[in-house]
């Protein structure tokens, strides 16, 4: 189907693909916020499993809005729309390329919703006739691989069982600045507690092993994580991502340390940021926590003496010196020297 012609391209951090058609076919995952988070959208009700957002009169009118925004090109077909009290989420197919770049579209439609914002004479107290409904941009992910348009839209649509969640558990959706992991200031989101656990193993893999090997290590992993073990992985390798996703199924705890991964601390989405996916699930349950070193990790010398006897000398910017780091403070952070 259409992944057919989806090119493998690396998601940047700032949400915008550098050399994509904006006016050619694709999937895409639109996010609006509404200008600084107030919710005017509606408001969240319900528990996990019935979770839903009751829409407030600009909510329904900021539906109505998009339908009528994508009505003149019938190129263009929403999958999914979801609204949030103080976002919006909506998953767009473009079947066929279109006249005008997709983020112009968008531009009308964030013109058109508050216009007609104004227009309803029920505008919010922190609101003027300058202000506008939505934050300047937008975000967007785009679809690259096999089997990512029905993730989208599960997404989207489980969006308010999971801001339910959040809401029931923000200790575990807090991001922390500044926590000290073997001796370096990193960043931390999830269960804190897990830093002090006594078992902790470290989990890596050469990226020579077969499969059969894999297997063999992740039956031995399982076993031992059903003995009270925590396993600390960067999650490179694919025998590393494999037996990370079968800790996850089983519902065993980890830690995870990531290269990136987290908004700044002065970001505007840092309040808000949340793991995705399974990844979401675990953190709600109290089993991850998920750990983004500072940069000085990649200048330490006992870090780069660890890098050197493994690999010889490698630039501080290289994707394999960054690995090998993460890979020496996770053994530090397991007691192992």
């Amino acid at each position: 189907m259409l992944c057919a012609f989806m090119r493998k391209i690396p998601m940047p951090r700032n949400y915008r693909l550098k050399y994509w058609n904006y006016k050619g076919r694709g999937i895409y995952m639109i996010t609006m916020n509404i200008e600084g988070r107030v919710p005017l959208l509606g408001v969240l009700q319900g528990g996990v499993e019935d979770a839903r957002v009751e829409y407030s009169s600009l909510g329904k009118l900021v539906s109505e809005q998009i339908e009528l925004a994508f009505k003149p090109f019938p190129q263009i077909q929403i999958c999914a729309k979801q609204l949030m009290p103080d976002h919006l989420h909506f998953v767009l197919w473009v079947k066929e390329d279109i006249p005008v770049p997709l983020g112009e579209i968008i531009r009308k439609l964030k013109i058109g919703c508050t216009q007609a914002y104004r227009d309803s004479g029920r505008m919010d107290a922190t609101f003027t006739n300058a202000t506008p409904l939505f934050e300047s941009g937008f975000h967007d992910r785009v679809l690259l691989h096999a089997g990512q348009l029905r993730s989208m839209i599960n997404y989207v649509h489980d969006n308010p069982r999971r801001a339910v969640i959040k809401r029931a558990h923000p200790d575990l959706f807090k991001i922390r600045q500044t926590v000290d992991v073997a001796g370096f200031e990193c960043v931390t989101l999830g269960n804190s507690f897990l830093l002090d656990y006594p078992m902790k193993e470290v989990l890596q893999c050469s990226r020579s092993l077969t499969q059969e090997e894999i297997d063999k290590k992740k039956n031995e992993c399982l076993r031992l994580a059903d003995r009270g073990v925590v396993f600390v992985s960067a999650g490179i390798s694919e025998g590393e991502k494999q037996i990370c996703r079968a800790l996850r199924e089983a519902a065993f705890p980890m830690i995870i340390l990531m290269s990136e991964g987290f908004p700044a601390a002065d970001s505007p989405h840092a309040k808000y940021y949340k793991p995705q996916g399974v990844y979401f699930e675990t953190c709600a349950k109290g089993k991850l926590l998920l750990i983004e070193p500072s940069s000085s990790i990649y200048d330490d010398i006992g870090i780069e003496a660890e890098v050197f006897a493994k690999a010889g000398t490698l630039p501080h910017t290289a994707l394999r010196y960054k690995f090998l780091a993460l890979n020496a403070l996770i053994r530090r952070l397991c007691n192992i020297h």
